[in-house]
C-alpha cells in the first residue's frame, strides 16, 4: 500500500504540471481526490490492515492528500498567472498610436427646421413664449372660447389628468397667458410638444409638436395674417412654393381658415400621402375672436389680432420630402444621420 501510495502522488503530481488549462486541472483533480478518485479507493483498503499498521499508513495517505492538494493550487497558480500574461499582452495598449475620432451626433431634423422657423419668426420681430405641457383645462379649452360642453372637446380627444388637468392639445394656451401678462402690441410665437389621442398613420401621432403664433395691435386685418403666412411658406419652401386658404372653424377666431401647400411627392397630382387631394394641411389661422380677447383683459373694440397654429412634423415633411411622420420617432439611425 505504501508503494502504491507513492505511485499515485507521482503520478499525480505528473498529470498535474502537465495540465494546460483549468479543464485539465480539474480532470485530475477528480482522477485522484474525488468521490471515485484513486487515493478514495486505495482508502477502503484500510480495513485490511492490521491495527498496528492502520496509523502509519493513515499519516501516510494524509500525507499524500496533502501533497496532491499542494500541487494542484500550485498548477493552478501557475496557469492563472499565465493566463493574466497572456491577456496583458493581448491588451497592450500603444499610446503613440493615433486615437479614433469619435463620432458626432446630428441635430434631430425636428429640431433643425423649429431653428430656422424661430429664425424666420424672429426677423420679422417675433418673440419666442414658452409654457407647461401639462396645462390646465381652463387656459386649454375654456379661456379660448370651449366651454365644457363645446362639441370641440370631443373631437379634441384629449388626454384628462383630472377634471381640470390635461395634457395639452394645442400650443393656443399661451395665446392667454400671454395676453394676461402683456398687453397690446404682441407678437409672440409659441414652439412646444402636444398631445391628442389620434391613431398613428403616416401623417398623424398621439405626439406631436405645433408653433402658436399670435399678434395683437390697432388695425390688425386679415390681411395681415394672410401676407405674413405666404412670406413664412416661402422662406421656409422656396419662392415657387403653391399655398392655399380654406374657410374653415376654430372657437377661439372669427373668420377662420386653414393653410394647405400643395403636395410634395405629387406636386398637386394626388398619392397616398396627401390622400388623393394634391394639398397638405399644414397650419390653422384666423382673426382673435374678440371673446377671447375680452377675457384676457383686453378691449375687442380697440384692438384685433390673428393667431395661427403651425404643425411642426407636417412642415419638415415638406422640408425634407419625408412621406412617413412615423420616422420622427423611431430613433433610425440610418433615418437620422441623413440631416
Amino acid at each position: 500500500m505504501k508503494q502504491q501510495l507513492e505511485a499515485i502522488l507521482a503520478n499525480a503530481k505528473k498529470e498535474l504540471s502537465a495540465a494546460a488549462n483549468a479543464r485539465d486541472l480539474d480532470a485530475a483533480r477528480v482522477k485522484f481526490l474525488g468521490k471515485k478518485g484513486e487515493l478514495t479507493a486505495l482508502l477502503k483498503g484500510m480495513r485490511d490492515l492490521s491495527p498496528e499498521e492502520r496509523p502509519a499508513i493513515g499519516q501516510l495517505v494524509n500525507d499524500v492528500r496533502a501533497a496532491v492538494e499542494q500541487a494542484l493550487e500550485e498548477q493552478r497558480e501557475k496557469l492563472s498567472a499565465r493566463a493574466l500574461e497572456a491577456r496583458l499582452k493581448a491588451e497592450t495598449l500603444d499610446v503613440t498610436m493615433p486615437g479614433t475620432g469619435a463620432a458626432m451626433g446630428h441635430q434631430h431634423p425636428l429640431e433643425l427646421v423649429l431653428d430656422e422657423i424661430k429664425e424666420i419668426f424672429i426677423g420679422l420681430g417675433f418673440s419666442v413664449a414658452d409654457g407647461p405641457e401639462v396645462e390646465l383645462d381652463y387656459y386649454n379649452f375654456e379661456a379660448l372660447n370651449i366651454p365644457k360642453d363645446h362639441p370641440a372637446r370631443d373631437t379634441q380627444d384629449t388626454f384628462y389628468i383630472s377634471d381640470n388637468v390635461v395634457l395639452r392639445t394645442q400650443t393656443s394656451g399661451m395665446q392667454v397667458r400671454t395676453m394676461e401678462k402683456k398687453k397690446p402690441p404682441i407678437r409672440i410665437i409659441a414652439p412646444g410638444r402636444v398631445y391628442r389621442s389620434d391613431a398613428s398613420d403616416a401623417t398623424h401621432s398621439p405626439l406631436f409638436h405645433q408653433i402658436e403664433g399670435l399678434v395683437v395691435d390697432q388695425g390688425i386685418a386679415m390681411s395681415d395674417l394672410k401676407g405674413i403666412l405666404e412670406l413664412f411658406a416661402k422662406r421656409l419652401y422656396g419662392d415657387d412654393t403653391v399655398v392655399r386658404f380654406r374657410p374653415h372653424h376654430f372657437p377661439f377666431t372669427e373668420p377662420s381658415a386653414e393653410m394647405d401647400i400643395q403636395c410634395y411627392r405629387c406636386h398637386g397630382e394626388g398619392c397616398r400621402l396627401c390622400k388623393g387631394e394634391g394639398w397638405i394641411e399644414i397650419l390653422g389661422c384666423g382673426m382673435v375672436h374678440p371673446h377671447v380677447l375680452e377675457m384676457c383683459g383686453i378691449d375687442p373694440e380697440k384692438y384685433s389680432g390673428y393667431a395661427f397654429g403651425v404643425g411642426l412634423e407636417r412642415t419638415v415633411m415638406g422640408r425634407f420630402k419625408i412621406d412617413d411622420i412615423r420616422l420622427f420617432y423611431e430613433n433610425d439611425i440610418r433615418f437620422l444621420e441623413q440631416f
